[in-house]
């Protein structure tokens, strides 16, 4: 089984740094590490909202701790994010990843409301450009512009060692600037190897 991201970069996967191979690898696997989250004040409300219908994170904040486990359901990719604020509180950010005939990705956030986008690898990494939304309603499916909701998404993800990479996310309004931006460094592994690697570890029990 192929993921969404190695299904639509076809022989472009293998320019994809060891890093981000793992990240999006097939098998399920887990990113640990820290995301900075900033926004303008008067979009909180806006924020509060979507966050409610399961899109984005409607809090700012530098350096938080965030867990992104990743696994494979009948061709989809199912992605649970875990961002943990200061006082403890936990916020989650859920969607489904699956490739396009088109070469592009859709991430759901909700059975109403998709992203769409289109990835290229490069050697050092990975990059993502928006091209629109989807808004299901029943049997009715409306493509979306960009600029209608939160505007253009670009992504950019960077190898910073075999199992490290940094990752920026933004939205930019044609007519507001940047609205959302979160960027961090995370560390990457399957959770195979993660479950062998803290097996190690771990002091023997034995006698």
């Amino acid at each position: 089984m192929k993921s969404p991201i190695q299904t639509v970069l076809g022989a472009d996967w293998q320019r994809l740094p060891r890093a981000l191979q793992t990240h999006y690898a097939a098998a399920a696997c887990v990113d640990r590490g820290y995301l900075d989250i900033d926004y303008p004040a008067w979009l909180q409300k806006p924020l509060n909202l979507l966050y409610r219908c399961g899109a984005l994170i409607n809090q700012t904040g530098s350096r938080l701790p965030t867990e992104v486990h990743k696994q494979m359901q009948q061709g989809k990719q199912y992605w649970q994010r875990r961002i943990t604020l200061p006082g403890g509180m936990v916020k989650h950010f859920n969607s489904e990843w699956q490739p396009l005939a088109n070469g592009e990705i859709e991430e759901r956030v909700n059975r109403f409301l998709a992203l769409r986008m289109r990835p290229s690898a490069h050697a050092t990494g990975l990059q993502y450009a928006g091209t629109g939304y989807v808004l299901r309603m029943g049997k009715l499916k409306l493509h979306l512009p960009e600029w209608l909701l939160l505007g253009h998404t670009t992504i950019v993800e960077t190898a910073l060692g075999p199992d490290c990479f940094a990752m920026d996310f933004r939205l930019n309004h044609p007519w507001f600037g940047q609205l959302y931006r979160y960027s961090g460094i995370f560390h990457t592994a399957t959770e195979a190897a993660q479950s062998v690697q803290e097996e190690t570890a771990s002091p023997s029990t034995r006698v």
